[in-house]
């Protein structure tokens, strides 16, 4: 088989060749998909799904994606690093707000709060419970 310019479309031992701009057995994905993810992970930490779902992606395939490259199938091996560890950084912030937030809502200062509104008939009542909250929380 030739191409526009009569070259042969195969290679040696007639395996077809790569593309031009193309290595070939090297997938880039995992990497690439760990440092967007990782990104996204940082940027959206405050969020339950971009901080814990998103950041756990990353890692996961950043580290698929450094085994790859560490074995030679992949050329993006710092670039699945970076998108491990950023999405390592967006899991860590997104679990301590997660963790702060239950502590927060767990709290007797909470309950209280929770309980002065049920129990508030107007609106100067529940204002008053968000400032005996507030006072609470911050002495």
């Amino acid at each position: 088989m030739t191409s526009a310019h009569g070259t042969s479309a195969h290679g040696p031992y007639g395996q077809p060749q790569p593309a031009y701009g193309t290595t070939p057995g090297h997938r880039n994905g995992f990497g690439i998909a760990a440092l967007v993810l990782g990104i996204l992970a940082v940027v959206l930490f405050w969020t339950v799904f971009g901080g814990i779902v998103l950041g756990l992606l990353a890692l996961v395939l950043g580290v698929l994606g450094h085994r790859r490259a560490r074995r030679g199938a992949a050329t993006n091996g710092v670039m699945a690093i970076v998108g491990a560890v950023t999405g390592a950084l967006g899991l860590i912030g997104s679990s301590v707000i997660l963790a702060a937030g239950v502590s927060l809502l767990n709290s007797d200062e909470f309950k209280n709060y929770s309980d002065c509104v049920e129990h508030a008939d107007t609106q100067a009542e529940r204002q008053q419970c968000a400032q005996d909250f507030d006072r609470d929380v911050n002495n």
